[in-house]
């Protein structure tokens, strides 16, 4: 039978569950930029979670579906939840690489970036069929549409490669607050 108690500790569970995986997930971008005393922290709130949570569930798990079904639910929208955080609350650097194939594209291209606001490299190259401009710029991951569109008005058949920046030190960002370039060391 389900009475308001069961269903109340099913909810306790699913909640748990949600901050349990969030907090997993925060964790894995924080090894990732090698942020070892935070991954640490979170990985030790992380264990006592999980360690709460699964003690409710094995206790009795043939009896009560509704603590499993709230655990794997939990499970499912605290991933979300992760993702939601490490996108709005933590800063991502991309770094997106542009091929062009016809020199005046490839440097339009750069003019166009630069009066967005966006850092750029621009190097003149050698590929299979000839000559060809790169264009290289690290960005907020946020920003990255915005210099794609950018890039897609002047060339749209231009070579797009976008990779993750896991660390960088000096150069120019865009900021949010202010279009004009500014110095970046982090």
């Amino acid at each position: 039978m389900i009475t308001v108690e069961v269903l109340l500790g099913a909810g306790f569970i699913f909640i748990l569950r949600v901050v349990n995986y969030a907090v997993s997930t925060v964790r894995t971008v924080a090894i990732s930029r090698g942020r070892r005393t935070l991954s640490s922290a979170l990985a030790f709130l992380e264990a006592f979670l999980f360690a709460v949570v699964i003690a409710s569930i094995v206790q009795d798990i043939t009896s009560n579906w509704l603590n499993l079904f709230a655990y794997c639910l939990g499970a499912a929208a605290g991933g979300w939840v992760g993702m939601v955080i490490e996108a709005r609350f933590i800063t991502g650097y991309m770094s997106v690489s542009v091929v062009a194939h016809q020199q005046e594209r490839g440097h339009d291209i750069a003019v166009a970036l630069r009066e967005g606001g966006f850092g750029v490299t621009e190097t003149i190259g050698e590929g299979l069929n000839g000559p060809v401009v790169m264009v290289r710029s690290v960005v907020v991951k946020r920003d990255v549409q915005n210099l794609l569109k950018i890039v897609r008005k002047i060339d749209h058949d231009a070579f797009v490669s976008v990779e993750e920046a896991h660390a960088i030190h000096r150069g120019w960002l865009k900021d949010r607050d202010n279009p004009r370039a500014r110095n970046a060391d982090y």
